[in-house]
């Protein structure tokens, strides 16, 4: 083999080794970023309709409240209430049912063959026994149960999650539920769109490496320590890449989750509705569910502006750093009652955009921790500028805990400051004693 060309096998087989290796890491942690987005869509779906079954028998028990609250015991007074609820139906498969103590079916208004039937034993394909658990989850649980049960609009046996009460004096127990197929398209999706991205991503460095080979062997002996550098170059943009990846992917996630709010408006909706038609109807319980969906209301736009406040606080692409901690620092306060001073001595407008979310999440994080486990009753965030860096400080005086545990953790909290910090070629101490626990973080200023 001649010299030239066991320079360009010696320059080409490192590379085609890189780009295999990458492509192999791509792989690896596209299926670990799969997975996570998949639980984070599957959790958020859940959390969703968790909250929309819950409204819904709320709503239910609303309508029922006048007979139940009455104190009549008497079977007309039961029929009412169950002819009531088997007319409240919502959407294409909801509907309310409900059971006595012993499992037997007393109203069921897509089954009527299962009315006035003992179904304690009856179990669903996995073998669970479905009005048993039921009964246990309003007895003993939080109420929610998931479990098979055919679909009315496809006669279809398929996942449906359940929320159900008990009513104690009449010996009932009411519930609802939804049937949550389409979480499994949702998670199915969320794969895809993974999946592409990777698929592109592959796509795009073998392209890449393609040209590069091609380039190595027109070129030959051309290859020297320049385009080592360059290519040492481009790896670091492709961290940084990944690094604002996440950012806009957070920003994506915020909006979806807005828009999920949806669910709870329609309930709040409904009961608009309920008690627009109670006032109708001169009932006294119409301005009671007014006021009840009004406060409702409020507290769904609360939830919206926290969540998208949580996820990117529009403050610091529009005001800047301090502005958006000192809001921070406000809400934290009115939500936990714990006193947190903010100590601001630093002139964060000339910072690059980078390091304001670092520093801004590092807060975030480490303020999330003291509610979390500190159990504290007062924080300080000092910022400013020390010595040619920024100093960043966090203290508060709960219980403390042993530094030592953290690198032992299963947590991410901690790692991820530290990873932020170290993109930034910064410091990160901890310490912690009883009464006492303290971050300290530094960044260089010329990184800034």
């Amino acid at each position: 083999m001649q010299l030239k060309h066991k320079i360009v096998t010696l320059s080409v087989m490192p590379l085609i080794v890189s780009v295999l290796f990458i492509c192999v890491l791509v792989f690896a942690q596209s299926r670990k970023l799969e997975e996570e987005q998949a639980r984070l869509v599957e959790s958020s779906i859940m959390a969703a309709k968790k909250a929309e079954i819950k409204n819904y028998l709320e709503l239910a028990l609303s309508l029922i409240a006048p007979l139940y609250d009455s104190g009549r015991d008497d079977e007309e007074a039961k029929q009412q209430a169950l002819h009531m609820l088997s007319r409240a139906n919502f959407g294409l498969d909801g509907y309310f049912f409900v059971y006595d103590r012993h499992g037997k079916n007393l109203m069921h208004p897509r089954q009527a063959n299962l009315v006035g039937k003992e179904l304690i034993g009856m179990k669903d394909k996995n073998g669970l026994p479905v009005i048993q658990a039921l009964l246990e989850s309003a007895e003993n649980g939080d109420g929610y149960q998931l479990y098979t049960w055919e679909k009315p609009s496809t006669g279809q046996v398929t996942e449906k999650l359940s929320y159900v009460v008990m009513l104690d004096r009449w010996g009932w127990m009411l519930g609802t539920g939804i049937y949550i197929d389409d979480v499994e398209v949702a998670t199915l999706k969320s794969r895809q769109e993974v999946a592409t991205g990777v698929l592109t991503t592959v796509l795009a460095i073998a392209s890449f490496s393609l040209i590069a080979v091609l380039v190595v062997f027109t070129g030959g002996l051309m290859l020297n320590f320049t385009e080592h550098r360059l290519a040492d170059r481009k790896l670091s943009a492709l961290n940084q890449r990944i690094v604002h990846l996440q950012e806009e992917e957070r920003s994506r996630v915020s909006r979806e989750l807005h828009d999920g709010i949806s669910q709870q408006l329609v309930s709040i909706k409904f009961q608009f509705e309920l008690a627009s038609l109670e006032l109708e109807n001169g009932q006294g319980r119409g301005m009671e569910n007014l006021r009840a969906g009004t406060a409702r209301l409020g507290e769904a736009i609360g939830e919206i502006r926290r969540i998208s406040h949580d996820l990117r606080p529009s403050l610091l692409d529009t005001l800047g750093l301090s502005p958006a901690i000192e809001q921070l620092v406000r809400e934290f306060e009115q939500r936990t009652a714990i006193r947190t001073q903010y100590e601001r001595g630093l002139d964060d407008s000339s910072l690059d955009m980078d390091v304001r979310v670092t520093l801004f999440r590092i807060i975030q994080e480490a303020l999330g921790n003291i509610e979390r486990h500190s159990r504290a009753s007062a924080a300080i965030i000092s910022l400013a500028s020390s010595q040619g860096a920024i100093a960043l400080r966090v203290e508060d005086n709960g219980v403390g805990f042993d530094p030592g545990l953290m690198d032992r953790s299963q947590g991410i909290g901690l790692r991820n400051i530290r990873e932020r910090v170290d993109h930034h070629h910064g410091t990160f101490t901890l310490s912690s004693m009883s009464g006492r626990t303290e971050l300290q973080v530094e960044i260089p200023l010329q990184r800034a």
